[in-house]
């Protein structure tokens, strides 16, 4: 039977393969990374590396492009955000050169950080709040003003790291720009990573839309399920929406209602708390209805720690 490298020679252009794979094979004896594997697999022949040239030669460049790696938007490699790793076994008197895609480093940290987001739902509020990422650092030196709100914030976090989840959450209240919802979306990224699912609901869109959803009672029921599970929900901006009263009592009384002794509920608003409680106390519809907006704060009041923001507006800046 004639060999390989005859059969190749008989053939149109096959000298000039065969000068290809032999100058392929004298590159990659004389290559450092290939010095590194033999010295891992001292088995490793030359027979052996000939017959898998195509593999060590993937794993060699892919190696080089992760070492000078552009970012996984832009990574060089076959399968994007993978290597090629290479082991060597001895099966009987066969050596044989296994290859395998690994995962990058940047890679897993993409996965870990969706993984992190995807524990987090967001209605009408800018997704870029819970996608930018956030620094402990940046938190604290933003704005020394609001130190002491972020010193009750960062208590709270590490509470909740360290006992599970509290029955109380945060009242959150200050002025326009102060960064109430900047601190209350880096609470839930930072629990998120703990393993804690939230949801952050902007108030004055969702009271619109809910008109929308009576005509939808599968859609209302699974929103407001979600609202009433969820390990930390986020009524952002609360006081800001114009209410009505079914809103009122039978969305958002229920919402509380259930979650009261159960889970804890945040809040941000430009009201305090007595401001908030006349606020519900008012409809367009029906007018003044005191003892609904008493019964309303009665599953806010109690189920809160309050936290005053100070500082600069921030925004637009």
């Amino acid at each position: 039977m004639e060999s390989l490298g005859d059969l190749l020679k008989r053939m149109p252009g096959g000298s000039n393969a065969l000068r290809q794979a032999d100058k392929l094979m004298e590159d990659l004896l004389a290559d450092p990374l290939v010095g590194l594997l033999r010295n891992k697999y001292p088995e490793l022949d030359d027979d052996t590396i000939r017959l898998n040239m195509n593999k060590i030669y993937q794993c060699t460049k892919e190696y080089r492009s992760c070492s000078n790696c552009p970012g996984l938007d832009a990574c060089p490699n076959d399968f994007e955000g993978h290597y090629t790793e290479l082991s060597c076994e001895r099966i009987g008197t066969l050596i044989q050169l296994n290859d395998r895609k690994v995962s990058c480093k940047k890679l897993l940290a993409k996965q870990g950080e969706n993984k992190i987001r995807s524990r987090i739902r967001s209605f009408y509020v800018d997704d870029r709040a819970l996608s930018q990422g956030y620094s402990a650092d940046e938190i604290v030196s933003k704005d020394v003003e609001r130190m002491k709100a972020v010193g009750q914030l960062m208590r709270y976090i590490n509470i909740t790291k360290e006992k599970g989840l509290q029955q109380e959450g945060l009242f959150m209240t200050g002025s326009f720009g102060t960064g109430k919802t900047f601190l209350m979306c880096y609470m839930l990224h930072e629990l998120a990573k703990a393993g804690f699912t939230g949801a952050i609901v902007y108030m004055p869109e969702f009271v619109e839309d809910l008109k929308s959803l009576m005509m939808e009672p599968l859609k209302l029921k699974e929103t407001v399920d979600l609202m009433k599970e969820t390990d930390l929900l986020i009524f952002d901006d609360i006081g800001a929406e114009n209410l009505n009263p079914w809103v009122r009592d039978h969305v958002l009384g229920s919402i509380l209602n259930y979650r009261m002794n159960r889970k804890p509920t945040f809040y941000t608003s430009n009201y305090g708390l007595d401001a908030l409680e006349q606020h519900f106390s008012f409809t367009n519809k029906d007018g003044d209805e005191l003892h609904k907006g008493q019964r309303l704060m009665d599953r806010v009041r109690p189920y809160v720690e309050l936290v005053h923001v100070t500082g600069h507006n921030k925004r637009g800046r």
